[in-house]
């Protein structure tokens, strides 16, 4: 499952997974993310709050997660990840070569500090 909220007049998405993730989660996302996208052009930032993060039901929703991301990413100009997982960590390096947006970590107490940088143009 994944719980999302809007933040800055919808210029900021924050996406909180907190169950194993299925395909059915990136679909319903990709129906709150697209029509902002349609409106606006682009969204700002989005604000992945991983500390509950648990992996994905099935290749299925791997793929899904695949498909979400290459549908979606040029359309961000930035992205946050909040964990204090060591692992997670490492994500954000990954995601840059695979992303046109701007990736980066960010300690779980540091919420504010993501979020403003994410609300700066980059």
């Amino acid at each position: 499952m994944i719980e999302h909220c809007w933040h800055h007049d919808h210029d900021i998405l924050e996406i909180r997974p907190v169950a194993d993730l299925r395909p059915a989660e990136f679909r319903a996302l990709a129906a709150q993310v697209d029509p902002v996208i349609c409106q606006h052009g682009y969204l700002q930032g989005l604000l992945i709050d991983a500390r509950h993060y648990r992996g994905w039901q099935n290749f299925a929703a791997l793929v899904s997660h695949c498909v979400f991301t290459r549908n979606q990413h040029r359309h961000l100009h930035r992205i946050a990840v909040l964990s204090d997982s060591t692992l997670l960590g490492f994500m954000p390096q990954l995601l840059n070569h695979f992303v046109a947006a701007e990736v980066r970590p960010f300690p779980v107490e540091e919420e504010a500090a993501a979020l403003e940088w994410l609300s700066h143009p980059g």
